[in-house]
C-alpha cells in the first residue's frame, strides 16, 4: 500500500472516530428481522434517553399534535407509528455520529445534510418501488454515503479543508485523489467496516460514484444508493432522462415521482432533527475548514477523559458478565480488546493450578501455536514481569525485557510492539491478555494506561465469578454424585437379602423335588422374594407407583418371617430362632415388605454377630404404653457378644464396619428409614450379654408418635 495511504489510514483511526450508537444497531437487527412491531420499538426508544425526548419532541410538534395536554412516550409512539419510529431513530442516530467527528462542529454542514437527507429519502423510496426487503437499510445508506468526507476532514483537516465544500460531482473523486491519494468513498467504506455493518452497505458506499454501466450487475443496495446520490444531485429545474431508472429497473413516472417527493421529505425530516436548510439558497461555501482549537484546558480534557473510560469500563464489566460460560467470556475479551484499544491480535494466557505458569487459551478461530503458547513466570520478560506486578507492560525490541517466548508473538503478530494486560484482582494475577500493536498506535495506548489496566480488572472480576460457579456447579455435581452413590449402596444390600433368600430357597426346592414333597409354599416364597427386588429397584430409579394405604397383621408377617429363616438353608445350624408372639391382633397400617425388610436385616445382622451359633428371638409384646402413647412393641433379640461402645453413638448412621463387602455397614441406617417410614421409632439396648433392637409402631387411631428419633440406651 501506498505510503500516503497508509499515512491518512493512520491517521484516520488516530482521529478516534466516533463508534455507532448502540441503538441504531439494535433497530437494524429488528429490521432485519420479521418485522419490528410497536412493542419492540417502545422498548428500544425507552432504553434510550436521548432518543426518548427526540420522539416525543416530534410527537408534540404541531404536524402531530393538535393542541390539549402533551403526550407521553407510549401515546407519541402510537401517533409516530412504526414507520416514522424508524426513520427518526435511524437520522437522530446518524446525526449523533457526525456530530462526533473532530471538527464537525466547527463546520457548516447544513449542505452536506440537506445531500444526506434527500439521497435517504430517496433511496428508501426507491427501495420500496422496487420490493427491497430492507428499505430502512437504504435510508441508513444513503444517510451515510459520503460519511467519507467527515472522516477525512477529521484525519487531515488541513489537507482536506479545501475539498470538503467541493462539488459533489463525478470529478470530486479524482481532486480528492490527487491531494490525499484516497478518495471519500475508500474512506467511508472503510469507517463503515470498521462499525460492523452489513458489507453491502459499505459497498454501496464505496461504488456510489463509479460508472452506471460497472455496477448495472451489482447488488440492489448498491445500484439503489447509485442512482439515488445521483437524483439528489440532479437539479429539479430539468427533466429526468427516459432511461434514468434503467439502473434498478424502474419506469421513468415513477422514478420522477420519487424524485418530486424527496423535496418535501427532506425539509420535514431536517425540520425534526434541527438542521436549518432553510437559507442555503443563497448560500456561498467557504474556500476552507478552519480547524479551531478547543477552549477546554488540558486538566478538563484529561478529567473528560478519564471519565469516558470509566463510563467505558462498567460497560465492558457489564458485558462481560453476560456471558453464557468461560468460553463466550474470554472470545468477548479478545473482540472488545479489538474495537476499544485497536490491536491486530491478542492472545489470553490463564494462569496455571500451581500459579507458576501462563498457558495459552485455545479459541476457535485463533492459530494453534497461540493456543498452546505458553510462559514460566520464573523465566523471567515482560509477560512475567506484567502478571507479578499487575502493571500494564509495554514491549518490543528495544526494551530489553524481551524473552524468548517474547520475541516469537512478535514474529507471530508480525508487529514491532507488544502490550501486556495483567487480569488482576488485588494482588491476585487470574492471567494475562497479549496485544499486538501497531507502531503508530503505540504512544496513544500509553496515554490509556490505566483504562487499560481497569480493562484488564474488569475481565479478572468476571472470570472469577465464572470460576466461583463452576465451582459450585462442581459441588453439586459431586453432592448429587455421593447421594447416587449411597442409594446404590443401599439398593444393592436390599436387594441382596431377598436374592440370599432365593438362592437358599431354590436349594430347599431341589430337595422337596428330589423327595418328591409338595413345593406349593416354597414357590410362593420365591415369587414373593422376587416380587421385592422389583419393588426395590422400583423405588430405586423413582418408578415406584405410590401404594394405596392398607394394613397388615404384624403378628403373622413377623411368624411367616421366622418360618422363613428356619426352614430355608439361611441359618446356621448353630443359630436357633424363636417366635414369641402375642395372642392379641396386631394390625398396623402400612406395607408388609417394609416390615419385612427391617426384620430380614436385622436376623442377618444378629446372626453374623454369632459366629459360633447363638439364639435370636422375634418377640411381639402386642400393646405397650410409652410417654403416654399406646404402641405395638416388637423385638429383636440375640444373645451374641454385644455392640462395642464406640459404635453405639451412630449405630443408625451410615458408616463403614468391619464386616466384609463393599455394602456392610449401611444395614441399620436402611432399617432405621424403613421404620420411620412406618411412622414408628427404634432403639438398641446393648451390653456383654447381647443385644436387643425394640421396634415402636404406631396404633391405628391412637395417639401419634412425636417428633423423637432413634435413640441408643445402654441399659444392659
Amino acid at each position: 500500500m501506498n505510503q500516503s495511504v497508509q499515512d491518512i489510514r493512520n491517521r484516520l483511526l488516530v482521529a478516534r472516530l466516533p463508534a455507532m450508537p448502540q441503538i441504531l444497531l439494535k433497530l437494524l437487527e429488528l429490521c432485519q428481522a420479521d418485522g419490528a412491531g410497536m412493542a419492540e420499538m417502545s422498548k428500544l426508544v425507552g432504553n434510550d434517553a436521548g432518543m426518548t425526548v427526540k420522539v416525543l419532541q416530534v410527537a408534540n410538534s404541531a404536524a402531530y399534535h393538535r393542541g390539549g395536554q402533551k403526550v407521553g412516550l407510549m401515546q407519541a409512539l402510537g401517533t409516530l407509528g412504526v414507520d416514522m419510529i424508524k426513520t427518526l431513530v435511524i437520522s437522530e442516530s446518524v446525526l449523533q455520529t457526525f456530530n462526533g467527528f473532530p471538527y464537525s462542529n466547527n463546520a457548516d454542514l447544513r449542505s452536506f445534510w440537506k445531500h444526506a437527507l434527500a439521497t435517504a429519502v430517496i433511496a428508501r423510496d426507491i427501495a420500496r418501488a422496487m420490493d427491497y426487503a430492507q428499505p430502512e437499510e437504504a435510508y441508513l445508506a444513503g444517510l451515510l454515503h459520503d460519511v467519507g468526507r467527515l472522516a477525512l476532514l477529521a484525519a487531515a483537516p488541513e489537507e482536506y479543508g479545501t475539498n470538503f465544500y467541493a462539488e459533489d460531482d463525478e470529478k470530486l473523486c479524482e481532486v480528492e485523489q490527487r491531494a490525499l491519494e484516497i478518495c471519500h468513498t475508500e474512506a467511508g467504506a472503510w469507517v463503515v467496516e470498521r462499525w460492523n455493518l452489513d458489507s453491502f452497505m459499505a459497498d454501496a458506499i464505496l461504488y456510489h460514484h463509479e460508472p452506471a454501466a460497472r455496477v448495472d450487475a451489482a447488488h440492489p443496495l448498491i445500484r439503489i444508493v447509485h442512482l439515488a446520490h445521483q437524483l439528489a444531485n440532479h437539479d429539479e429545474s430539468v427533466p429526468l432522462a427516459a432511461d434514468s431508472g434503467e439502473l434498478c429497473r424502474l419506469g421513468g413516472e415513477d422514478l420522477h415521482a420519487i424524485h418530486q417527493g424527496a423535496a418535501a421529505q427532506v425539509t420535514k425530516a431536517a425540520g425534526y432533527l434541527g438542521i436549518d436548510i432553510a437559507g442555503l439558497a443563497g448560500w456561498v461555501p467557504p474556500l476552507a475548514v478552519t480547524p479551531i482549537a478547543s477552549k477546554a484546558s488540558p486538566v478538563q480534557q484529561r478529567l473528560g477523559e478519564e471519565m469516558r473510560h470509566m463510563t467505558m469500563a462498567a460497560e465492558v464489566g457489564q458485558s462481560f458478565a453476560r456471558q453464557k460460560d468461560d468460553a463466550q467470556l474470554l472470545k468477548s475479551v479478545r473482540q472488545s480488546a479489538h474495537i476499544l484499544f485497536d490491536l491486530e491480535d491478542t492472545i489470553i494466557l490463564l494462569m496455571n493450578g500451581s500459579g507458576q505458569s501462563l498457558i495459552g487459551v485455545s479459541m476457535g478461530e485463533q492459530r494453534s501455536r497461540l493456543a498452546e503458547f505458553a510462559v514460566t513466570l520464573s523465566g523471567g520478560g515482560g509477560i512475567a514481569q506484567c502478571a507479578m506486578q499487575g502493571r500494564v507492560t509495554f514491549l518490543n525490541r528495544k526494551s530489553g525485557l524481551m524473552s524468548l517466548a517474547e520475541e516469537q508473538l512478535l514474529r507471530i503478530f508480525d508487529v514491532e510492539c507488544l502490550v501486556c494486560v495483567p487480569m488482576s484482582m488485588g494482588s491476585r494475577c487470574l492471567g494475562v491478555i497479549v496485544g499486538a500493536v501497531p507502531q503508530w498506535l503505540h504512544a496513544d495506548l500509553q496515554r490509556r494506561e490505566r483504562f487499560l489496566l481497569s480493562y484488564g480488572q474488569q475481565a479478572a472480576q468476571a472470570l472469577n465469578a465464572a470460576n466461583a460457579e463452576r465451582g459450585e456447579i462442581d459441588r453439586r455435581i459431586a453432592t448429587v454424585k455421593e447421594e447416587f452413590h449411597q442409594s446404590s449402596r443401599r439398593v444393592l444390600h436390599e436387594v441382596n437379602n431377598p436374592l440370599a433368600i432365593i438362592k437358599n430357597y431354590l436349594g430347599v426346592l431341589d430337595d422337596k423335588l428330589s423327595r418328591q414333597e409338595p413345593v406349593d409354599g416354597t414357590l410362593t416364597i420365591l415369587n414373593e422374594e422376587i416380587d421385592r427386588v422389583g419393588t426395590i429397584m422400583q423405588e430405586f430409579v423413582g418408578g415406584a407407583p405410590k401404594a394405596p394405604l392398607a394394613k397388615f397383621e404384624l403378628n403373622r408377617l413377623a411368624n411367616n418371617v421366622v418360618r422363613l429363616f428356619r426352614e430355608s438353608k439361611f441359618l446356621p445350624p448353630s443359630v436357633e430362632i424363636v417366635a414369641k408372639l402375642t395372642a392379641q391382633e396386631c394390625e398396623v397400617e402400612g406395607t408388609a415388605d417394609t416390615l419385612k425388610q427391617i426384620l430380614v436385616n436385622l436376623i442377618k445382622n444378629a446372626v453374623e454377630a454369632m459366629p459360633r451359633g447363638g439364639r435370636i428371638d422375634i418377640i411381639s409384646s402386642g400393646r405397650v404404653q410409652r410417654d403416654g402413647v399406646t404402641l405395638y412393641e416388637l423385638c429383636v433379640k440375640d444373645n451374641g457378644p454385644g455392640i462395642p461402645p464406640e459404635q453405639r453413638s451412630r449405630l443408625f448412621s451410615p458408616v463403614q464396619s468391619a464386616k466384609a463387602g463393599n455394602n456392610r455397614g449401611i444395614g441399620l441406617s436402611i432399617v432405621h428409614g424403613l421404620v420411620k417410614k412406618l411412622g414408628g421409632r427404634i432403639e438398641c439396648v446393648s451390653g456383654s450379654s447381647g443385644t436387643v433392637f425394640e421396634i415402636y409402631l404406631p396404633v391405628p387411631g391412637a395417639k401419634p408418635l412425636g417428633a423423637s428419633v432413634a435413640t441408643v440406651q445402654d441399659r444392659l
